[in-house]
């Protein structure tokens, strides 16, 4: 199983599509919305993110809704 992560916020349409994406084909994440959780906001700036969304993905990292990165990463 593939461990998803992103950080997204709900303004973000990018992210939107990314949660919509996941949604649809089942994928289990968890978000991370760094306008609700100051903390998110936090762990997104010290690792050098300042865009959103970001999608880790089994340890690698995505900056924006890169469809064709996401699919390698799980493996479609």
């Amino acid at each position: 199983m593939n461990h998803i992560e992103i950080y997204s916020s709900d303004k973000c349409l990018e992210c939107k599509k990314a949660k919509e994406y996941f949604d649809e084909n089942n994928l289990e994440y968890i978000e991370h919305n760094v306008f609700k959780v100051i903390e998110a906001k936090r762990e997104l700036i010290r690792m050098g993110y300042m865009s959103l969304p970001v999608i880790i993905i089994n340890g690698n990292h995505i900056l924006g809704f890169d469809l064709n990165r996401i699919k390698k990463l799980i493996n479609e």
